[in-house]
């Protein structure tokens, strides 16, 4: 009774703060359960290999080194990354999938030398956030999100990887699946990480990739016909995302 009863609180509090629209207190709670139940299901995981290292591991090693005329390009995220088929998307080009479902930011920091840095990559594509502003591995602020993210494009500069920084998508709640997410992802904060993310590219010569403003609706939130649960993008999502992927890739490889 106690643990239902923070759950409900948390929920409620969510709710006030961030003022979800169209949102209900139950929808919220369930968000929270659900959640909660993600992370105890990843707690033996997370206690051996936090950042997922094993994921890539035997793929790494298998990959030789770039020839010399091959624009090698890395996407490194989350589930958006995961589930992308790169192949089908981008035929014939060597880019390659370093994304992991559920993961943000600070795990990414933990296997950016193995999965980005080592592959030596023309340039880097860097989807991630969202799940740091649901809480996927605990509270985060976006002030530690905009570290992570800082680090990861001061790491791939270093070793003179070209540095394309994409929007967070937007989210919606237009169906039951989506319910499941929506209220864990305050609208106002995907923006004002966006904003940042703009800036920074600004200020540091990076490309900023704006999937966002492709694919958000006059609401503010995500175009219903892109995503089936309101955060993974469906076929027509991606349609839309490559080649505004491919267009950043080719203005980071030209930069220079």
């Amino acid at each position: 009774m106690f643990r239902k009863s923070l759950l409900v609180v948390l929920a409620l509090s969510l709710m006030t703060c961030f003022a979800f629209p169209q949102q209900s207190s139950d929808d919220a709670v369930k968000a929270v359960q659900n959640l909660e139940q993600y992370r105890e299901g990843l707690i033996r995981l997370w206690m051996n290999d936090f950042g997922n290292l094993g994921r890539y591991r035997e793929a790494n090693a298998k990959l030789g080194l770039q020839s010399a005329n091959e624009n090698r390009v890395v996407f490194m995220g989350d589930s958006i990354t995961d589930i992308w088929k790169l192949e089908a998307s981008f035929p014939g080009k060597p880019y390659i999938n370093r994304g992991i479902g559920g993961q943000t930011t600070p795990q990414m920091l933990i296997r950016f030398r193995p999965d980005v840095i080592a592959l030596d990559p023309k340039v880097v594509v860097i989807l991630a956030g969202t799940n740091d502003i649901s809480g996927n591995t605990g509270p985060m602020t976006l002030a530690e999100i905009e570290a992570n993210l800082t680090t990861m494009a001061e790491l791939a500069k270093l070793h003179k990887i070209h540095v394309v920084m994409s929007s967070v998508l937007p989210v919606n709640n237009y169906t039951e699946r989506s319910k499941m997410f929506f209220p864990l992802r305050p609208p106002a904060q995907i923006v004002e990480l966006n904003n940042w993310i703009k800036d920074y590219c600004v200020r540091n010569d990076c490309i900023y990739l704006d999937y966002f403003s492709a694919m958000v609706d006059d609401k503010g939130l995500l175009r219903a016909d892109l995503a089936d649960d309101g955060l993974h993008p469906n076929e027509k999502g991606y349609a839309i995302m490559a080649p505004l992927a491919q267009k950043a890739i080719d203005q980071a490889l030209t930069a220079h």
